[in-house]
């Protein structure tokens, strides 16, 4: 894919998946633009990329989980709005452990930014790709999405949720020129892990895939057609087994597994 004279807007881009996908689009001489809460960090990316791909950048810092962030990145990106070729849902966050202990403050917050910040963005930048009758929007949703997640409850109805908006715009979108493409990893060696509050030890540090590769599996999603993806052999196995089994068996097993990821 080749971005010259294009637009990408990454969310999520100060660290993990996102900024490794701000990465490989740069390599591809799309122009950026970076949204993240950390502004360090993105402009940091913003030099590195600048150097390296001589691509125009722009540096959004924005809490997407705030009640007005759709309002305050609508008057930031203005007209680029409607410039935006490629949106990269990648910002995310989660936490771990019985929904009865863990704050109403934080699953607001996760339900703003998994669910009500990837629909806003999307709604803000479909118009322009209409009009120009190309573009991508590529959601990072999660292989929870195909199952229930005892001990990560709300984090996996809305990853549930980021699949099935995926799935149904990608429907009414057939045949206009924009496609909408779900990829859906595993595990992932991140700082996702310990901000949700996981044992690391537990699920193997350096044992996941690794940012970079997901990023590259995630980008070469966004060449192919609509439709969602899941790397990897255990995961598509994974995948298949959550839609073949029983729903209590596989909550039954999604619990299991996840007592054994709580820090003890």
């Amino acid at each position: 894919m080749n971005g010259a004279g294009r637009t990408a807007l990454v969310t999520g881009a100060s660290s993990g998946i996102g900024r490794e996908i701000a990465r490989l689009l740069a390599a591809r001489s799309f122009d950026l633009v970076l949204v993240a809460r950390r502004e360090q960090r993105l402009s940091a990316l913003a030099g590195e990329l600048k150097a390296l791909h001589r691509v125009a950048i722009t540096v959004l810092p924005a809490d997407l989980a705030a009640a007005d962030s759709m309002h305050v990145l609508s008057n930031r990106l203005g007209v680029t709005a409607q410039a935006v070729d490629v949106l990269v849902n990648s910002a995310g966050c989660g936490a771990y452990g019985p929904f009865s202990e863990i704050s109403a403050e934080r699953e607001a917050r996760m339900i703003s930014l998994n669910v009500a910040a990837l629909t806003g963005l999307t709604k803000m930048v479909l118009p322009g790709m209409l009009a120009r009758r190309w573009g991508v929007v590529l959601n990072v949703a999660s292989t929870s999405a195909f199952r229930p997640g005892p001990l990560f409850a709300v984090y996996a109805a809305t990853k549930a949720y980021v699949l099935s908006f995926s799935e149904a715009i990608a429907e009414e979108l057939c045949g206009t020129g924009v496609r909408v493409v779900a990829v859906c990893p595993g595990i992932t060696d991140t700082e996702f892990v310990d901000v949700a509050g996981m044992n690391a030890r537990a699920l193997g540090r350096g044992k996941g895939s690794s940012a970079r590769a997901a990023a590259r599996f995630a980008v070469q999603s966004m060449e192919r057609r609509s439709g969602v993806r899941v790397p990897g052999v255990v995961n598509k196995g994974l995948v298949s087994l959550s839609r073949v089994l029983p729903r209590r068996a596989v909550s039954r097993m999604a619990l299991v597994a996840g007592k054994a990821r709580r820090p003890t």
